[in-house]
């Protein structure tokens, strides 16, 4: 996704009149994924920059603050952030104990916090038990670990069927468990949200911590994937 594209999103998340063309502007970018060649701004990205001059142009909005608050988004909040707490966890064994018995503590060792990231329990993947997180309500979400949630995750469809049948929404991800796999549904509240800590995968051992990060996605934080190697083993 071009930074542009991404800094209309963010621009119109964080401004209230753009409420409407954020959520229309999140569905162009998944239609981004799959024509990467498009050259010209889709429509919804243009009403996004038009509201966005219009605000400052009448003074509602300052345009430094807004591109402080898309830093914010970019560089300090994010899944990159999840990604180097599962990367601790994985190399350092006293870490991982300590994230499992209370996350918020070892998250904040490494920095991370607030922002929807207060009340936080990681859930540990194993071979016999995965683990999916939900918000059957609304879109509670763990922005300092995660950063803005992805469409889906706020869809309804996904909110209802992760619960009724977890399985069957894990194979439209690409997962096709086996039987003795058990599959645990959690449902994050606004008191309560939740992080995955997926498997590592094997032939990694080898890997820094650093590109054991890099292995990590937004989607195997939530459940609906697992972490897989890069192809050759390499970072």
């Amino acid at each position: 996704m071009v930074d542009t594209t991404r800094r209309d999103f963010l621009t119109a998340a964080v401004t209230t009149a753009g409420t409407a063309a954020a959520h229309n502007l999140a569905h162009a970018e998944d239609h981004d994924h799959d024509h990467a060649h498009q050259a010209v701004p889709s429509d919804p990205t243009l009403r996004v920059k038009s509201l966005e001059s219009l605000l400052v142009e009448k003074g509602l909005v300052d345009r430094a603050a807004l591109d402080v608050l898309v830093d914010t988004y970019e560089h300090k909040l994010g899944p990159r952030n999840g990604a180097r707490v599962v990367a601790r966890a994985w190399v350092d064994p006293a870490y991982k104990q300590r994230l499992l018995a209370d996350a918020d503590a070892a998250i904040a060792e490494i920095g991370f916090g607030g922002q929807q990231g207060e009340h936080m329990i990681v859930l540990e993947n194993t071979p016999k038990v995965q683990n999916l997180v939900v918000c059957t309500l609304c879109s509670c979400y763990p922005w300092a670990v995660l950063g803005l949630p992805p469409v889906w995750y706020k869809s309804a469809p996904y909110r209802s069927r992760a619960v009724i049948d977890p399985r069957g929404v894990l194979r439209e991800f690409g997962m096709d468990l086996a039987e003795d796999v058990e599959v645990r549904v959690w449902d994050s509240t606004a008191d309560l949200r939740y992080l995955v800590l997926p498997e590592r995968p094997p032939g990694t051992e080898n890997l820094t911590e650093e590109a054991l990060a890099a292995l990590v996605t937004r989607d195997t934080m939530i459940g609906v994937a697992k972490v897989m190697p890069r192809e050759g083993g390499q970072p």
